[in-house]
């Protein structure tokens, strides 16, 4: 008897150090590159409409180009040589095509940006019937196409589907709740 119990803890311990071991040391986004008609124009749109902030960008770097920062994520900009890698339709709005998306705290102040800037948006609602809650979503493009969504997505949980315990989420970010399952089966937040 004593021997299958420490089998079993030195299996339990072995297993415990493989899952360690496929552990990747990532901590959370930190940039997304956008391609540019205009890195002029695209340093105007981020920084009046959605409030990043240009830094420094390393002098190493041999094209033109821009670093921003704000909100815990960088945006780094990048002048386009080849207008055929960039949007072809500036204006469509596709909420099921590539886009970034930002959580926000107060929806009706972006839309009010937006409008003050003369943004082209899209709004929409989702319902989610079965948490009872909604997300409010707003879609638009960048001067070069490129689609961002803002949306208050904090008010769904995330529900694991099959990856217990590997969700890693920064301690000193905003970060959406999870929903865990107790021991007995039912539901906690």
């Amino acid at each position: 008897m004593e021997g299958m119990q420490e089998r079993r803890r030195e299996d339990d311990e072995s297993g415990k150090k493989d899952e360690e071991k496929d552990e990747l040391p990532l901590m959370a986004l930190n940039h997304v590159s956008r391609l540019c008609r205009s890195v002029k124009d695209s340093i105007e749109f981020y920084t009046k409409v959605l409030g990043f902030v240009v830094i420094e960008r390393p002098h190493a770097f041999d094209f033109d180009g821009a670093w921003l920062f704000n909100y815990g994520v960088g945006i780094h900009l990048v002048q386009s040589k080849d207008e055929d890698r960039l949007p072809s339709k500036k204006d469509t709005l596709d909420p099921m095509d590539n886009h970034i998306s930002f959580q926000c705290e107060d929806m009706e102040a972006i839309e009010e940006r937006l409008k003050e800037f003369n943004v082209k948006y899209m709004k929409r609602t989702v319902e989610d019937e079965d948490n009872k809650t909604s997300i409010d979503q707003l879609f638009f493009n960048d001067p070069d196409g490129f689609m961002i969504e803002i949306c208050n997505c904090e008010n769904l949980k995330l529900v694991p589907a099959g990856s217990m315990g590997k969700i890693k989420l920064p301690v000193d970010r905003h970060n959406p709740p999870i929903e865990l399952e107790n021991g007995d089966g039912g539901k906690k937040k």
